[in-house]
């Protein structure tokens, strides 16, 4: 998980130790600590670091740290009681016992050179970056030292992570390749950290967790360093385990030359702000919006790939699989915004273009599913029963949804400003008159997923929180460019009313900031509403369609009762022309149809007109309407 050796680096650096480890030994042994170290102990050391390909592990350590001579022979020592068992009994001896024993700073400082008595101050690198542990004892300097197994396995040329960070961080591999936009992001990125610390933090904001990722993964490559990934909740709340973890990962970048990517995802943690004040070296953060923090920060905004850049991604992704799928790769470039790691991720298992588009779907999905409802319909054209009017504009919507990028990106509209380019549609009509079906259509025919928005889950009695869950709704669902349906929109988007009190004024906010959402929104919103002239006039304006739904006739009823029930569904003697004389909408008549299979097939026969009349008024005594004999006469 961290820097590897050559071979012949570890052997040499083994050797070196050895001889480091027989001069501690003589000292010991001479218990006085005045005599020098042996000539040959020096020259072997010497002879030795002058073939390896990098300073021996103690002394690139030492220079990492700050140690001073004595503090490097210290830890040195501590080392070698775990190492050589004849050091560890040479130790004891030298401390009046006749049995191996850990060093004490008592011993280290009668028999180590240049000592010191501020090597083991609490703020000194050997205690501060928890290089070595103070056992219990009666006093400081008789307490039994010992070294900490990570920094024992660093000398030993063996570097391994921490186990306490390892149930904490995840590494991050530096991407294969980037868009131009991403490598010129990491590219500025890794230039803040040019020169001596301390160090700004750099806060990767982007749609999707992925591309920051991959940018802070390059931007840690260009400078040297491993990257590795903290979620935010994985932070402690408690001050004491936040400050061992905060030594523990600044020890562990020292030594394996490791970066840190703070991923704070939607939301805010007040331990991780704390974290990343406590923290030095070079640290990243990501998330919509950088954390509070004394440290000096710099934005980037990671933007989700351009529509060319898109295109190139998925054609050396799927490599000669992009020739096969007959240039309807730009499809996929011009529906999802999907960042290169999952692009990837997809075409690796080399799948149809029509599998491909359903594994796009899937991948947008996660992060609407907890904030709407998906609505599953196989609902298609054929289906609906409107007046060639509406139905045209519906198919209008579909055609500006499918060339929205061309239109916006290649034809330049995009580059005049992102206003205006959010495509809303406002289905106006009496229940039961198709418009969710006409959505369901639209996002059929345009192989979408729809979800439907639940307002009770969006609107808040608390200032601030309706812009903050409507900004996760058009974030999440602008990944995949979803369809949202949002039902009796009259609800939600009302008439701003006059601002007589503070809820006025911020309920006229709500209604704003929805505004500006909708015209920067690239995939298809549609609001559906029975009181049309509910909704609030400025927002009207900002609709690019309009459709109204209207009641059905008689011709139009017919032609919904025909497609009532399915090919499987054995019926006799049905008269549509009959039926379409009941006065009631397309919904009612699905909702009739439906009751009066469940009354056929529980007497076991197929569906006739006595059934239709059964559930007829049983729907008309819900919808508090009584037929006429003129409505359903003739039905039994």
């Amino acid at each position: 998980m961290t820097r590897t050796f050559s071979g012949e680096w570890t052997g040499a650096n083994h050797r070196c130790m050895e001889a480091a480890l027989a001069a501690l030994r003589a000292r010991l042994e001479r218990r006085a600590g005045e005599e020098p170290v042996g000539e040959e102990a020096d020259r072997l050391i010497e002879a030795e670091s002058a073939r390896m390909e990098r300073p021996p592990a103690l002394g690139s350590l030492a220079a990492a740290f700050g140690l001073s001579p004595f503090e490097a022979n210290l830890l040195l020592l501590c080392a070698g009681v775990e190492l050589d068992g004849a050091l560890a009994v040479a130790c004891g001896r030298a401390q009046g016992l006749d049995r191996p024993a850990p060093p004490t700073f008592s011993l280290a400082l009668a028999v180590l050179p240049e000592a010191h008595w501020s090597a083991l101050a609490p703020d000194a690198p050997l205690r501060r970056f928890r290089l070595l542990e103070v056992g219990d004892g009666e006093t400081l300097v008789s307490s039994p030292l010992r070294i900490d197994e990570r920094v024992l396995h660093a000398l030993a040329g063996a570097p391994t992570m921490d186990a306490r960070l390892c149930a904490l961080l995840r590494p991050a591999a530096a991407p294969e390749a980037l868009p131009p936009s991403h490598v010129e992001i990491a590219e500025r990125v890794a230039a803040l950290w040019n020169g001596r610390g301390p160090w700004p933090v750099a806060h990767l904001s982007s749609p999707t967790p992925n591309a920051s990722e991959a940018v802070a993964a390059a931007a840690a490559a260009r400078l040297g360093l491993r990257l590795y990934v903290l979620r935010a909740e994985d932070v402690p709340a408690d001050a004491s385990d936040q400050e061992a973890l905060t030594r523990l990962w600044v020890r562990e970048s020292i030594l394996s030359g490791a970066a840190l990517l703070l991923d704070a995802g939607d939301g805010f943690e007040a331990s991780a702000s704390a974290f990343v004040d406590r923290t030095g070296g070079v640290l990243m953060t990501a998330g919509l919006a950088p954390l509070p923090t004394r440290r000096p920060s710099t934005r980037f905004d990671v933007p989700v790939p351009t529509a060319a850049e898109a295109r190139n991604l998925w054609r050396e992704a799927l490599g000669d699989g992009a020739a096969a799928m007959n240039g309807q790769v730009d499809a996929l470039a011009s529906q999802f915004r999907l960042d290169p790691v999952t692009i990837r991720a997809i075409s690796a298992s080399r799948l149809s273009l029509d599998t491909v588009w359903d594994a796009c779907r899937a991948r947008t999905r996660p992060r609407l599913e907890g904030l709407a409802e998906r609505v599953e319909s196989a609902a298609g054209w054929d289906d609906l029963v409107l007046p060639e009017g509406q139905t045209a504009v519906l198919r209008e919507i579909a055609a500006h949804v499918r060339n929205r990028r061309r239109v916006y990106d290649e034809w330049g509209f995009a580059a005049r400003g992102g206003r205006g380019l959010g495509i809303s549609a406002l289905f106006a009509g009496p229940s039961g008159t198709g418009k969710t079906m006409a959505s369901e259509v639209i996002a059929n025919a345009l192989r979408l997923d729809l979800y439907r928005i639940d307002l009770s889950a969006v609107v808040s009695k608390y200032i601030g929180e309706t812009e903050k869950n409507l900004r996760k709704v058009f974030d999440a669902a602008d990944q995949g460019a979803a369809i949202l349906l949002f039902d009796e929109a009259d609800a939600l988007f009302g008439k701003r009313s006059e601002v007589k009190d503070s809820h006025d004024r911020y309920a006229n906010i709500e209604v704003s900031y929805l505004l500006q959402r909708m015209e920067a929104y690239r995939g298809l919103a549609i609001l559906t509403t029975n009181r049309k002239e509910a909704l609030d006039t400025a927002f009207l304006r900002r609709i690019r369609f309009v459709v109204t739904f209207p009641f059905p006739d008689a011709a139009q009823r017919a032609a919904i009762w025909r497609r009532a029930f399915p090919a499987e569904t054995p019926t006799e003697g049905l008269e549509a022309d009959r039926l379409a004389r009941l006065n009631v909408a397309g919904g009612n008549i699905r909702n009739i149809a439906l009751n009066a299979a469940f009354l056929a097939a529980d007497a076991e026969e197929p569906v006739r007109m006595p059934h239709l009349l059964r559930a007829a008024r049983s729907e008309c005594a819900k919808i508090e309407k009584a037929p006429s004999e003129a409505e359903i006469g003739g039905w039994a």
